[in-house]
């Protein structure tokens, strides 16, 4: 079983040494290795004060550090006036650009991660409805009743269409309609469930509702839960919902 060392919030050397990097505002191209590794040594030494067991990760790249640290320290060849035209020059390679590489790649996969981890974070807090079978609301295609139609057959409806007697204008007559009130279809409401405690959505109308009813009482059902006066119930989808009357609400706060 691996061991997963977390030192506060480092995870890993890698993680560890981006901290030190960032803390001490260098460029991550251009490390001071002297300065750094001190700095790493100190952290395994209080890990070691309080008998914290260091991971052996931890310990290969501190050892990695020394042998940067010892390169460093190294002088350079000194460059030769003449050279002969077949000896190939030898290109000076960074001791650092390796854990550079690494250190760079590291910080990828982190941002990474903390992308998906906010990501995570957010549709955790979205609630999805299960899916259900819904090929029962499907709508049925109807057989298309002029598919045989020719033209010719449109040709004579055309011509029976112009010989046909105008009929007499019909006289419109205009009907205002009573409007209601959310706040007098609460009412109802609340007197309704006085008496039977519960009810359908859809025992809220008698015939044929217009719209503006149906609107209406939507929007006084809104109202009352969101006043905690009543519980709305529905069972599966596309069901009637059910109204049911908040026991112990003495509230009749005005709309």
């Amino acid at each position: 079983m691996a061991y997963e060392v977390r030192l506060d919030s480092f995870e890993g050397p890698l993680d560890l040494l981006l901290h030190l990097i960032d803390k001490a505002e260098v460029d991550i191209y251009d490390i001071p290795v002297t300065i750094i590794t001190e700095q790493y040594m100190q952290y395994l030494y209080v890990m070691q004060e309080f008998q914290i067991e260091i991971a052996s990760e931890f310990l290969v790249m501190a050892a990695t550090l020394l042998e940067i640290k010892s390169k460093m320290l190294l002088p350079r060849k000194e460059e030769v006036v003449f050279q002969p035209t077949f000896e190939m020059e030898e290109e000076y390679i960074d001791p650092r650009q390796e854990l550079v590489e690494r250190l760079l790649e590291y910080k990828r996969f982190k941002k990474l991660a903390e992308e998906l981890r906010d990501r995570e974070t957010k549709r955790s807090k979205i609630f999805t409805r299960p899916a259900e079978n819904l090929s029962t609301f499907m709508v049925q295609v109807e057989e298309n009743p002029v598919a045989n139609v020719t033209l010719y057959d449109l040709v004579e409806a055309f011509n029976k269409a112009l010989n046909k007697e105008d009929k007499p204008e019909t006289k419109i007559t205009r009907i205002h309609r009573d409007e209601i009130s959310v706040k007098e279809r609460i009412k109802e409401i609340k007197e309704l469930l006085s008496i039977t405690g519960n009810v359908r959505f859809s025992q809220l109308f008698s015939g044929s509702p217009s719209k503006a009813e149906v609107v209406t009482s939507f929007m006084a059902i809104l109202e009352m839960m969101r006043k905690f006066q009543i519980r709305c119930l529905q069972s599966t989808l596309f069901e009637d919902i059910i109204i049911t009357a908040n026991k112990g609400d003495e509230q009749d706060a005005e709309f």
